[in-house]
């Protein structure tokens, strides 16, 4: 009478062999294999991103571009470099406003006018 008074009043649920290889050993090991099928995928690397031309040194005019840039300098190079592209896109600014098209039209003519300068070379 006194054990079941004592069980009774545990919190333990079951008895002795069910906690050690009965139904609680099955319940961990269903478990521990579930765990075990579980993929983890492999912790990604961040790369920082490189502002690097695609179709570097493919074009018709890339040779050209390198060899000018070897004898100028790098430094020099980028600076004429972004004022013949901010000339070529006032350019392309003052085309719009003549024929009307509107800022949008505008932004697309000179993402066209970088991907053909890509292509080409120029931005080798």
């Amino acid at each position: 009478m006194a054990a079941s008074s004592i069980c009774g009043a545990s919190a333990f649920l079951g008895s002795w062999g069910t906690s050690i290889a009965g139904e609680g050993h099955a319940i961990l090991q269903s478990k521990a294999a579930a765990a075990a099928h579980l993929r983890v995928a492999p912790p990604r690397i961040r790369l920082r991103p490189m502002m690097k031309n695609v179709n570097e040194g493919k074009g018709v005019f890339a040779p050209i571009v390198v060899v000018a840039r070897n004898i100028i300098g790098k430094k020099r190079f980028n600076q004429l470099r972004g004022k013949a592209i901010a000339l070529h896109s006032q350019v392309i600014t003052e085309f719009c406003k003549s024929i009307g098209a509107d800022g949008k039209q505008r932004q697309g003519l000179i993402r066209i006018a970088k991907k053909n300068g890509e292509l080409l070379g120029f931005l080798a």
